[in-house]
């Protein structure tokens, strides 16, 4: 057997984006619904997921959202930092924290999710384990049972162009010391915001938008909440 014989008579081996989403189709054919709503969607008699959402129903099994929106965009937000000299250390998506007994060191891991459809629909999740893998599979989850509806149009009195291409109107939102102005931007201005806020805008879909911000703007995770809270304060403004 030469060399070409034997490469066609071996399978092909599938890329890691490959394996991923086989595993997950395997994952959804294997799931069996424990809540009334994760049957009616198992049963294909709800096909979208605004129907959920506009009907104000809790979402309590991440695999609902997994079926009504298969190709989910998913990001992590850099809220933890690698050891450096003088607190130097490179950013990561980890955040490590250690707490002492007598045994010893016992260190946590904590991750921030994003996740959305590019189109409207965006969650965030935060996750806690003791390891860094199901800390990013907690978040992930939390994240998909926790996505909302947040309004898209175009707000800006310089563009005027009719698109949902950005945020209707200014919105604010506040956690912590963080507190954060969300304005309308015309189209071609681009995200004008902080890196990590990107992610979220990116992922609700939102093309051109301007940002102000007070605070301690360094705590990522009280940055995303305050963004969160402006989106849906916007939500319900909008109703």
């Amino acid at each position: 057997m030469n060399r070409s014989d034997r490469n066609l008579s071996e399978p092909r081996r599938l890329s890691r984006e490959e394996a991923r989403k086989a595993q997950k189709l395997s994952h959804l054919e294997q799931w069996k619904p424990k809540t009334d709503l994760g049957l009616k969607v198992r049963a294909k008699e709800i096909t979208d997921i605004n129907q959920i959402l506009d009907s104000g129903q809790s979402i309590r099994e991440a695999e609902i959202v997994d079926l009504l929106i298969p190709n989910l965009y998913v990001e992590y937000v850099m809220i933890g930092q690698a050891h450096g000299k003088f607190g130097g250390g490179k950013r990561r998506i980890m955040r490590q924290t250690q707490k002492k007994t007598a045994e010893g060191n016992k260190p946590h891991f904590s991750a921030l999710c994003i996740v959305g459809n590019e189109h409207g629909i965006v969650g965030v999740g935060a996750g806690r384990a003791l390891e860094s893998l199901p800390a990013k599979e907690k978040a992930l989850r939390d994240a998909k049972l926790h996505i909302i509806k947040v309004p898209m149009g175009c707000g800006s009195w310089k563009c005027n162009c009719g698109e949902p291409h950005s945020i209707p109107f200014t919105a604010y939102g506040k956690t912590g010391s963080v507190e954060v102005k969300l304005m309308p931007a015309p189209k071609g201005a681009g995200l004008v915001v902080e890196d990590e806020v990107k992610k979220l805008m990116k992922a609700a879909g939102y093309k051109d938008l301007w940002s102000k911000t007070w605070g301690q703007t360094r705590r990522k995770v009280n940055f995303i909440s305050a963004c969160m809270l402006a989106l849906k304060h916007a939500a319900q403004t909008k109703k």
